[in-house]
């Protein structure tokens, strides 16, 4: 049951995933994560670098979605600057988002990445419904009222991981 909460792989931050790594191991499309995984969940608007980051993975062909479990006010808001395709209301960890953003990207499974900053909601519904997943670090070290929840939940099962050599990074 732990697996399905393991990512593929752990990076401190978005900047450390490039569009050559993602391409070397075949993958052409990036479905992540909003709050807390691009910009601190009450940012309203993408910083320079992460629309640097942005332009740099359109140069280099990659397809992105922005898949959120927030309403449609705040993804809208933060998305159509960037010119990035979007989901909100996801309702992450459930699959059907997921699908729906790969099939608006026409790739198959394999070659597509879901970043996230949550095992509950991000790396669980990417390995669920197939994906590479990578952990990001949360960018804030406070959250929403529900994500607080989770965030504890999350701290149980990677003491669980940690515990039983699946992790060998810190909470």
């Amino acid at each position: 049951m732990l697996h399905k909460f393991l990512p593929d792989e752990q990076v401190d931050s978005i900047f450390e995933i490039s569009p050559e790594q993602l391409k070397q191991q075949g993958i052409r499309g990036i479905i992540t994560d909003l709050d807390n995984t691009l910009v601190a969940w009450n940012e309203k608007a993408p910083s320079k670098v992460v629309f640097n980051w942005f332009q740099l993975m359109k140069e280099h062909g990659m397809k992105v979605t922005i898949l959120s479990n927030n309403d449609k006010k705040r993804v809208t808001s933060f998305s159509e600057p960037l010119h990035i395709p979007f989901i909100y209301r996801a309702r992450k960890p459930l699959s059907r988002a997921f699908h729906q953003a790969q099939k608006q990207m026409g790739l198959n499974r394999k070659e597509i990445a879901v970043v996230g900053d949550q095992l509950l909601t991000d790396i669980l519904g990417g390995n669920l419904a197939g994906y590479h997943t990578i952990l990001v670090i949360p960018i804030a070290k406070s959250d929403g009222f529900l994500t607080r929840i989770n965030r504890q939940i999350e701290r149980r099962i990677m003491r669980l991981m940690k515990k039983r050599g699946m992790i060998s990074w810190e909470e």
